[in-house]
């Protein structure tokens, strides 16, 4: 788990409609402080003097509800709540639909050092942009060996020792039109029960190293139109050199997965020797994974088609059998 501060979350590069518009207004001083938890708090309770399993450790986001309360503390000269309140090491304040808190509440907070940001979004659009953010921060992660690139909309995980061939065949995809998100090192988050993959090291960026050729750009060479930056793994194609003692899956129907941060993820075995068109198989199997998402599987189909024939079979020899004359 990644450690995040308060001023991570400021700089935080989210675009469009993830982005949190945020801006600190008051107590700078405590932007190093730390985020130990994904998940929000809201301190209506907190404000009314009820600090009965008070969660001070998260982001505490008020919205209007909260800051009418507030206004009326102030008018009411009633802040014994307010202070108490910050008497815990709470990470920040955040107060949405761009409403500012009174002088006091700033006050309390800049002598307490926790930071007071704002942002114009409304309270529930913030949250979940907020909870999104912070969940991918502190998803679980692991970094694999392999070349990751999209096939047919798949996520396709391309593993196996090294110089076995998954960069040349992750080129020759790209040249097929598909597209590369990372080679050599990708970092898998699981955010909920998905997985997701993304270039671990930002330097490479989609750069791929083919061995007799070097350092290519494939972003320069391809166009814009054959990278992108994230995708969620949905197969694993697990190249290996051929082995002719070993017994490879013929017929499909056996379901191979692998467990990666929790998740199963279906994996295929391919034998690699001169002659075999890897990146069709790997189109093939991407093809055939899209297939299986919408419920036709070929293998099966396949298994009760001969199950079929082999009952029809039966019963026309049984049916011959009675009418023999003998």
């Amino acid at each position: 788990m990644e450690k995040i501060t308060v001023l991570d979350v400021l700089d935080l590069d989210l675009k469009a409609h993830e982005a949190l518009d945020l801006k600190c207004v008051a107590a700078r001083s405590g932007l190093a402080h730390e985020i130990s938890e994904p998940d929000i708090n809201r301190p209506g309770l907190t404000l009314s003097g009820f600090f009965d399993n008070f969660a001070y450790q998260r982001i505490q986001v008020f919205g209007r509800g909260e800051s009418a309360y507030i206004e009326k503390l102030d008018r009411e000269n009633e802040t014994s709540a307010i202070r108490k309140m910050f008497t815990f090491p709470i990470p920040c304040c955040i107060f949405t639909h761009g409403i500012t808190p009174s002088s006091k509440f700033i006050d309390i907070a800049e002598e307490a050092e926790c930071p007071i940001l704002l942002t114009p979004l409304p309270t529930s659009d913030f949250s979940i942009r907020l909870m999104r953010a912070l969940g991918d921060v502190f998803a679980p992660r692991q970094t694999i060996h392999g070349v990751f690139v999209e096939v047919f909309g798949i996520g396709v995980l391309i593993t196996g020792d090294s110089g076995v061939g998954k960069s040349e065949s992750a080129l020759e995809l790209i040249e097929r039109g598909h597209r590369l998100i990372c080679d050599d090192a990708v970092e898998l988050k699981c955010i909920g029960n998905v997985l997701i993959g993304a270039g671990k090291n930002l330097v490479m960026g989609h750069h791929m190293e083919i061995r007799g050729l070097g350092i290519i750009n494939i972003a320069h060479l391809f166009g814009v139109g054959a990278i992108r930056d994230r995708k969620q793994i949905q197969l694993m194609v697990q190249l290996e050199e051929w082995d002719a003692t070993k017994l490879y899956d013929r017929l499909g129907s056996g379901e191979n997965s692998v467990e990666l941060l929790g998740v199963a993820i279906p994996r295929i075995v391919v034998p690699v020797k001169p002659g075999r068109n890897i990146p069709i198989i790997i189109e093939t199997a991407a093809m055939n994974e899209r297939l299986k998402k919408m419920g036709y599987y070929s293998a099966y189909e396949f298994n009760q088609n001969i199950l079929k024939w082999l009952e029809s079979e039966n019963a026309r020899s049984v049916y011959s059998q009675e009418k023999d004359p003998l």
